[in-house]
């Protein structure tokens, strides 16, 4: 089951217009797994930190 944190991050994506394959480009990572962390099939270290850092970055680029 994906943590709690991981619905935030695609809430906010969708609220903001912003896809999976957009917040995997701005993160550098690979689509499948920016997919499979926030589905709960991958938990790595500071994945919330990063996760919500670019995309708060990327609404601040949209916004602006």
């Amino acid at each position: 089951m994906p943590a709690q944190w991981t619905g935030d991050i695609v809430g906010k994506m969708h609220i903001a217009g912003i896809t999976a394959k957009e917040l995997s480009e701005h993160l550098h990572y690979n689509p499948k797994y920016v997919s499979a962390i926030l589905n709960g099939n991958r938990e790595p270290k500071n994945a919330e930190s990063v996760f919500r850092k670019a995309l708060d970055e990327m609404i601040q680029q949209k916004g602006a």
